[in-house]
């Protein structure tokens, strides 16, 4: 780039600012750069700014709220950190500035190094999962709290749960939060909850801190015991920012040890307001039912009349009736009377010859004798002839000349050889009683039975 110019090569402020910012992102990459945070403000939009300084000199930071969000730690005044971004220029001020991409406190490389080697681990094994998340119940019967007794976000989990379901009892865990042997004594208490299983959901919680501060919930018996914990646990250690290993494994991660109890226990005025409403709803349809059945009741009613009203109206029927039925009467005994004087009349006309009638009479009595003694000997030469034919055909009288019906031992009958077999057992029907026999056809003529 040449920077020779003339008295006409005049450049604005704007495209110097641009001139710079281009030579500041082209010829420096994006470093790590270490030292104390100052003037941090955080801005509404979610942005922080502060100022980057050492012993002899500062720089202006900027690090976005997208990038923020991503911290495992808050930022605070005063915070030794390492950070690492783009060194630009804003251009609207002319201010020399870092564009911050990540961050970490200063000298916990290592300490973070083991948060992510440990996460990664974790998180391939399964312990991360959806799958194996566990829901929370809805009513619990008893709430379990895993942390110090002497942490301040004992008090505010606690009082949480008195304000929002006092009715629940509250079963403390009692371990230390920091320290040396503070890891293993929260997973002693969570395995102490798991076996007991006196409560239905359990709180692992502590306030904010520094990465150092929230260690213990970053190591791995933690997660082990969270893992393997037979009751559903909601992780609400540190801050909104603060992230552990702990919030990772556990079925459910609050942001705060507050947003904790919130979230395992119901709330009593909603729970009220919900009563309400019920109660309100089923007194209107009580309500709506109770005018429905009154304007039945008044429908029927219009519909009932009094039983004396209805005996005199069944009465006058009556009345009508048995009119009706005498004027039926007195025209159809007019009537009858009518057919009997006609038919009477027609009689006299008619009047048969009963001498000659009689005569006819004796003779077709005796033409009647005559063929039924004609039938009979018709019908008993039939019944001879009969019983002569039965007679021939009677199985008994040929067997009374000296022959026998073979039988099956299901009694069927035999009329051929080929329908038995040799070595097969049969019935040999006689004039005077039945006796066996066994077939014993020529050799080869006929299959033996199986044996």
């Amino acid at each position: 780039m040449n920077f020779n110019s003339t008295a006409n090569d005049v450049i604005s402020v704007s495209s110097l600012n641009r001139m710079v910012r281009d030579l500041l992102e082209s010829g420096l990459p994006p470093m790590w750069i270490g030292g104390e945070i100052s003037n941090l403000t955080l801005a509404a939009s979610g942005h922080a700014y502060f100022s980057l300084k050492d012993a002899g000199a500062q720089i202006r930071c900027v690090m976005f709220r997208h990038k923020l969000s991503l911290l495992p730690f808050r930022l605070a005044e005063g915070m030794q950190v390492e950070l690492k971004g783009l060194v630009t220029l804003y251009e609207a001020r002319g201010d020399y500035q870092i564009n911050v991409d990540t961050m970490r406190s200063a000298g916990l490389g290592r300490l973070y190094e083991a948060f992510e080697k440990l996460k990664n681990r974790l998180n391939a094994e399964g312990l991360f999962d959806a799958a194996r998340k566990r829901p929370l119940p809805v009513h619990p019967a008893a709430i379990g709290i895993v942390t110090s007794p002497a942490a301040a976000a004992l008090r505010d989990v606690v009082t949480t749960l008195r304000r929002r379901m006092p009715t629940i009892p509250v079963i403390l865990y009692p371990a230390p939060v920091q320290g040396e042997s503070a890891a293993r004594q929260i997973a002693s208490a969570i395995e102490q909850a798991s076996q007991r299983q006196e409560v239905d959901v359990l709180i692992v919680c502590r306030g904010g801190g520094s990465i150092e501060d929230l260690w213990s919930f970053n190591e791995e018996i933690v997660a082990r015991a969270v893992a393997a914990c037979r009751i559903p646990i909601v992780s609400g250690v540190g801050h909104e920012t603060d992230f552990t290993i702990c919030d990772f494994v556990a079925d459910r991660r609050a942001p705060t040890p507050t947003a904790a109890a919130e979230l395992v226990s119901p709330n009593q005025e909603q729970l009220r307001q919900q009563l309400e409403q019920g109660k309100r709803g089923l007194e209107r349809a009580l309500g709506r039912l109770l005018v429905d059945k009154s304007q039945r009741l008044d429908y029927l009613a219009r519909r009932l009349s009094h039983p004396g009203d209805t005996m005199r109206r069944q009465s006058l029927s009556l009345q009508q009736a048995q009119s009706r039925l005498q004027r039926g009467l007195d025209n159809l005994f007019a009537r009858r009377r009518f057919s009997l004087q006609l038919a009477n009349s027609r009689l006299q006309r008619h009047q048969p010859q009963l001498t000659q009638q009689q005569d006819q009479l004796k003779q077709l009595g005796r033409q009647l004798q005559r063929n039924i003694r004609q039938l009979l000997q018709h019908r008993q030469q039939n019944l001879q002839q009969l019983a002569v034919t039965l007679e021939a055909m009677n199985p008994e009288a040929v067997l009374s000349r000296g022959y026998a019906i073979v039988q099956k031992r299901d009694g069927q009958a035999v009329k051929s050889p080929q329908e038995l077999l040799n070595q097969e057992r049969v019935l040999l029907r006689l004039a005077e009683g039945v006796t066996e026999a066994v077939i014993d056809h020529p050799q080869g003529a006929q299959p033996e039975l199986p044996f």
